[in-house]
């Protein structure tokens, strides 16, 4: 088996480069594009005007009470009917993920903005400062220690997900062993060497969120 695996890395190599890069892609557009709208929907969520709050909570709800496998399927068949121009395989995922990742990361925000201590907001109001103002100013940068190292592991758990866009071949890992099973009617050895590229990028990656949060700990 050993060597056939060998034989499997030496033929195939630039396709598990290929597949890792679609796959660590995916996962930062994701990530990035669902802070972005993740602090729009957790700041929606706290917000004392009820129509946004109850808005937010909904999409919050509904994204996290449904698979992502259902996500992409929405997204991959019904999106493309309503949009009044083509979308491929790969916008249509991306839009899934982003979405599935926006519902995680508003809860990651909010949960970090509430962890500021209440008196930080009230000595700024004492101060004359308003809300923006204190949110800007005051919160959010005590906040960031809170939320960036679940951010970051948001990513790793993002970088997994995306297994589930091989079923619209778009190129990440899962695809690029589908696509050399189909190839020389190997099973095993391809998906070993792409277990261990998940393995080896996830564990990294965990291990660096680690350092990070020891850091932000230490620089309380």
């Amino acid at each position: 088996m050993l060597e056939n695996i060998v034989t499997v890395v030496e033929r195939y190599w630039s396709l598990f480069l290929s597949g890792l890069g679609y796959t660590l892609l995916l996962a930062l557009i994701t990530v990035v594009c669902g802070t972005l709208l993740g602090s729009l929907i957790a700041l929606m969520r706290m917000a004392r005007f009820r129509p946004l709050s109850v808005v937010a909570t909904a999409f919050i709800e509904v994204i996290r009470g449904t698979p992502l496998l259902l996500q992409l399927y929405v997204f991959y068949f019904l999106v493309p009917k309503i949009m009044p121009f083509e979308i491929g395989e790969f916008t249509s995922v991306s839009m899934a993920l982003v979405i599935n990742s926006t519902a995680y990361v508003a809860e990651i925000i909010r949960a970090g903005i509430l962890a500021v201590d209440r008196g930080q907001t009230e000595a700024a109001r004492s101060l004359g400062m308003d809300s923006r103002q204190t949110m800007v100013r005051i919160v959010m940068p005590q906040a960031v220690k809170n939320i960036l190292p679940a951010l970051c592991n948001e990513f790793v758990a993002v970088v997994k997900e995306t297994s589930l866009a091989s079923t619209f071949f778009v190129g990440d890992l899962m695809t690029v062993f589908r696509r050399i099973n189909a190839s020389i009617f190997m099973t095993l050895e391809p998906l070993i060497v792409v277990g261990i590229i998940y393995f080896a990028v996830t564990f990294t990656m965990s291990k660096a969120v680690g350092v990070l949060e020891r850091r932000l700990k230490y620089s309380d």
